[in-house]
């Protein structure tokens, strides 16, 4: 048998977690890779870079489009777990889950719709199809491919940023406001972010190496509601008995209507980051992250070939 493309893997990826529990994902992996009986060559065979076998690969890429498309559900890191959603959809589909049957999920088409270039539509199953039908450019689907994994990191940095303790969450606000250039060095970030615990304020940050304004900070590592109104006006009320006049409330989910107009028309200044902003800002400043691969995209140098 020939390694199965990703999508033909979402169907024994959701019957291997059928039973309801918690599940080790790289033992998923293990009985996903038995289903499919490959030859030891297969099972070992390696994408281009060669840092990741082809068939793990693929059968992670499965398990990122099942869970946002609601299907599987990570509560923890490496584990996943079987959703209502999933059980409906091993009950009542007639065919294997495929990309088509997730397109039904407005969460699964947010995340797979392209963002850059609305016009640029790459079905993700074509990519595994080896593109025959595709009408764009080499360069666009290239830049969809990375918008993509980017997507796809960004959600997996929010899974394991709520994993950790609040106070992790709260060093992290501080080395991302380090990492955009806030702060001054770390030693002098240090001394700015002891705690005051101050009805609502978790840290404080120069906004300049010299110091001569500070930021204030509240984190909130929530996983399961959003950010209201009164948490704001309690931020906001802390900013004002300190006499501050910027403030940044940053939070892993999201923030009431409430919230969002609580901040408008003040005379100070306060910014809302929800957890979709949270992580761009870390992928952008590379915080929590490394380069996996680089490829390069090369073109002619004219230069070079100009006898002139």
């Amino acid at each position: 048998m020939a390694i199965p493309d990703f999508q033909s893997t979402m169907h024994p990826l959701l019957a291997a977690v059928a039973d309801g529990e918690t599940h080790q994902f790289r033992e998923v992996i293990d009985t996903v890779r038995e289903h499919f009986q490959l030859t030891p060559e297969e099972a070992q065979e390696k994408i281009a870079s060669g840092k990741q076998t082809i068939i793990k690969n693929r059968i992670s890429w499965a398990r990122t489009y099942l869970t946002k498309a609601g299907l599987l559900e990570s509560p923890g890191r490496g584990l996943t777990r079987i959703t209502p959603r999933g059980r409906e959809a091993l009950a009542q589909t007639e065919a294997p889950v495929r990309v088509k049957y997730l397109k039904q999920f407005p969460e699964f088409k947010e995340f797979h719709a392209a963002k850059s270039k609305p016009n640029v539509r790459i079905a993700s199953e074509s990519l595994n199809r080896g593109l025959e039908d595709n009408q764009a450019t080499p360069e666009e689907r290239l830049e969809e491919a990375h918008e993509e994994l980017n997507r796809a990191l960004g959600d997996e940095l929010l899974d394991t940023i709520k994993s950790s303790s609040p106070e992790f969450f709260e060093q992290l606000v501080v080395d991302l406001m380090l990492a955009m250039g806030y702060g001054g060095s770390r030693k002098e970030a240090g001394r700015a972010t002891q705690y005051s615990h101050d009805g609502g304020i978790d840290g404080v940050i120069n906004e300049d190496p010299l110091g001569l304004e500070q930021i204030y900070l509240q984190a909130k590592r929530y996983t399961d509601h959003n950010v209201q109104r009164p948490e704001i006006d309690t931020f906001i009320g802390a900013l004002t008995r300190n006499g501050a006049r910027k403030g940044v409330f940053i939070t892993t989910s999201s923030f009431s209507s409430g919230a969002i107009e609580a901040v408008q028309g003040l005379n100070i200044s306060v910014v809302l980051i929800d957890g979709s902003r949270l992580a761009e800002l870390m992928l952008y400043h590379s915080l929590g992250v490394s380069v996996k691969e680089t490829y390069q995209v090369k073109a002619i140098d004219t230069d070079y070939f100009n006898e002139d």
